[in-house]
Parts: structure tokens; sequence; C-alpha cells
């Protein structure tokens, strides 16, 4: 089983839309807002390096941005 934390903002239209991907596959994830959790953020720009956002980390795997081909190929999803 997969564990996946998502770092994202309330009005990224790429977080809302990752989130809705995961959602719409019943993929579990832990959404975790980086506006005001500051330790959040600085666990996230540890991780991956970036300011930005969505960033997701998939067993360790980081992923900057909405990449859906590449969490499908994390994930094994053969669609």
């Amino acid at each position: 089983m997969s564990k996946i934390k998502v770092y994202s903002t309330e009005f990224c239209p790429y977080c809302v839309a990752l989130k809705e991907f995961l959602k719409e596959n019943k993929i579990d994830f832990e959404a975790v807002d980086v506006t005001e959790d500051l330790k959040a953020q600085d666990e996230m720009i540890e991780k991956s390096g970036q300011l930005g956002v969505p960033v997701i980390d998939i067993n360790g795997e980081i992923i900057v941005g909405f990449d859906r081909e590449r969490i499908k190929q994390l994930l094994k999803l053969g669609f």
C-alpha cells in the first residue's frame, strides 16, 4: 500500500486537479495545506527543494507539479 502525502494550497488550480485525480481514482492520500502550516512548508521544501506547489510524496518518491503520467506509473495505475 502506498503512502501518499500531497503538499498544496487551497487556491492552486494544479493542487485542486491533483487531489481530484486521486479522489476519482479512489487513492487515499494525506493532504497538507502549506499556506499557514510553516512546519509542513519547511518539510515540503526540504523534500523537494521547491517553493511551489503541488508537491506529492509517494513512498519517498517526490513529484513536483501535477505529473499525471509519473503518478500513474508510481501507483501502477493501468489506464
